[in-house]
């Protein structure tokens, strides 16, 4: 179940940072690291490389804050 759920949320997140790249979405964007968090963290306890994907959600936590950025000067 546990497994289901993890791979659950990292479809999810790669499904709503696709869609938020076609919209230009920052809300969806958002969504999207916040479902890759709880993934990521699993990866911090590694004892190895596998660590480094826990810096994975700021790509879209990043994206998220520039385009609502850019969309908040163009008003």
């Amino acid at each position: 179940m546990a497994g289901t759920i993890f791979w659950l949320l990292i479809v999810a997140s790669g499904f709503l940072f696709i869609w938020g790249l076609i919209n230009k979405s920052w809300k969806l964007l958002l969504m999207s690291g916040m479902a890759v968090t709880l993934p990521s963290l699993y990866f911090l306890g590694a004892e190895n490389e596998f660590r480094l994907l826990a810096l994975v959600p700021l790509l879209p936590f990043g994206l998220s804050y520039f385009l609502g950025k850019m969309r908040k000067e163009s008003r």
